[in-house]
């Protein structure tokens, strides 16, 4: 009975991923379908062609980010953003929101150079995976320690959140990793089996001890 339910659940762990991203994209699908008939249907009758509301979903998506590119619709935007960025508590919950939407923006990415590093204080034993989010401490408010310093964005696993570190810039080593497979490692907590290490970029070889002689 034992080694059934550690069957059980190793197939559980294997299919839920696959099973729960089919069911997001089915859950897709349907509502941009019905969303679809829903605005055609009036233009078009009873002619449909399957697949068409996933077109139309991307079309819109493509719309909205030409509009937002303009000049005209970013101060329309702006006027837009009024009541979310006035009220008290939903301007919290609305600024902190769009900025973590805009610093992974594709074009906030070449402005902020996006750089996933290691956090190791001098003489510490334990090390931590990070994102730099700001490279200097210029146009902040007095109070900060001096010296040249960087703002370091700590994830937190299996949740939404984490923490801002001001520390010196000689405490971080840049690593070879995309700022997205840094986030989604942190918010699993590093359990997935990483793939094998670049070349150059690996740890290195553990070196022979006196009871396992070096190879030949």
């Amino acid at each position: 009975m034992k080694r059934l339910s550690q069957y059980f659940l190793r197939g559980l762990l294997a299919v839920l991923p696959t099973g729960i991203t089919l069911y997001l994209l089915y859950a897709l699908v349907v509502w941009s379908e019905q969303l679809a008939l829903t605005l055609l249907r009036p233009l078009i009758g009873d002619f449909y062609v399957p697949g068409l509301g996933l077109l139309l979903a991307a079309a819109l998506v493509v719309l909205a980010g030409f509009l937002v590119s303009t000049q005209a619709t970013a101060r329309l935007l702006n006027w837009v953003e009024l009541p979310f960025t006035n009220l008290p508590v939903v301007k919290s919950i609305y600024t902190s929101l769009k900025s973590f939407a805009d610093y992974f923006a594709p074009h906030r990415r070449e402005e902020t150079s996006q750089q996933v590093v290691i956090l190791r204080p001098p003489g510490a034993e334990w090390e931590a995976v990070g994102l730099v989010t700001r490279h200097h401490l210029a146009g902040l408010p007095p109070g900060f320690l001096p010296g040249e310093r960087v703002a370091v964005y700590l994830p937190m696993g299996y949740m939404i959140g984490g923490y801002t570190l001001f520390v010196p810039r000689t405490w971080i080593t840049p690593i070879d990793m995309s700022v997205e497979e840094a986030m989604r490692s942190s918010l699993i907590a590093w359990m997935a089996a990483g793939a094998a290490p670049r070349p150059g970029t690996g740890a290195p070889a553990p070196t022979p001890t006196a009871t396992e002689p070096p190879p030949r």
